[in-house]
């Protein structure tokens, strides 16, 4: 399919996109298992440092995001300065937002984080969304612990901004079987579509390396397949690809990975 080919060194370079927006605010816990990343005991961020922090995220100067942080579980100052710049250098008009959360299963408060940009590549439009759910905690001056619970982001090439559905779970069982699915929100009528799913690594997360991915033929509105979690709990990170005669998507979605039942509740 030349299309697909001619395709390739874009998605490639939208994947890593991708990828860079969803771990901008991770900091040394992007790799590691997610049920031995939690944050520290302390207090909850007020609302006034989590403005001072999307303003930080918003602004240009490197200095003032990396006085709202200091090093502890779950936060590298160092490592999300470096991974903030390389994403206002691929979308140059990246916006942050942060907004209050429902409490998580133990009561404790947390926080949605949402990036959006916008960039053009030739002739070719992107357009990103990038989604995360926190826990995040403070000593009172910075924010000094983050247990990531949620994690996904979509972006979308071409006009038409096409609309789907990412139908993956949250968090699942240890050795569980459990579907993948992208779908089309609309109907494909008629239009030939290709597809590829592709379980990143957390070296390769961690080096926000750009995977190939192969692409096959859909037979249906979408990408549907079934696959099995880890045999220990962690987590895993999928990358998504969709190309469309309109456009191509690209979605990355990390699954939490836990052994015990009771943690599967939101």
């Amino acid at each position: 399919m030349p299309v697909l080919r001619s395709l390739s060194r874009m998605v490639r370079q939208a994947l890593l996109s991708s990828l860079v927006a969803t771990t901008a605010l991770v900091g040394s816990g992007l790799g590691l298992p997610a049920s031995v990343r939690a944050a520290a005991p302390g207090a909850s961020p007020s609302a006034a440092q989590l403005q001072a922090l999307e303003n930080a995220l918003n602004g240009s100067d490197a200095a003032a995001l990396r006085a709202q942080l200091s090093t502890g579980p779950g936060v590298d100052p160092g490592l999300l300065e470096r991974r903030w710049t390389t994403l206002r250098q691929q979308f140059a008009n990246a916006r942050w937002h942060l907004s209050p959360g429902a409490p998580d299963r133990d009561g404790q408060p947390t926080v949605n984080l949402r990036v959006t940009a916008t960039r053009m590549q030739g002739s070719v439009s992107f357009q990103l969304v990038a989604d995360q759910l926190l826990v995040l905690h403070s000593d009172g001056r910075v924010i000094n612990g983050e247990t990531l619970l949620k994690e996904q982001s979509i972006l979308r090439s071409g006009d038409a901004a096409l609309p789907v559905s990412l139908l993956i779970p949250d968090v699942v069982l240890t050795g569980q079987r459990y579907d993948v699915d992208v779908i089309f929100d609309e109907p494909l009528d008629g239009a030939l579509a290709a597809g590829g799913l592709l379980a990143l690594t957390p070296q390769q997360v961690a080096a926000m390396e750009s995977p190939s991915l192969d692409l096959a033929a859909l037979g249906g509105g979408g990408l549907f397949k079934t696959v099995q979690a880890p045999y220990t709990p962690g987590s895993q990170t999928w990358a998504v690809l969709l190309v469309h005669p309109k456009g191509v998507i690209t979605a990355t979605k990390r699954v939490r990975v836990v052994a015990d039942k009771a943690l599967l509740k939101p």
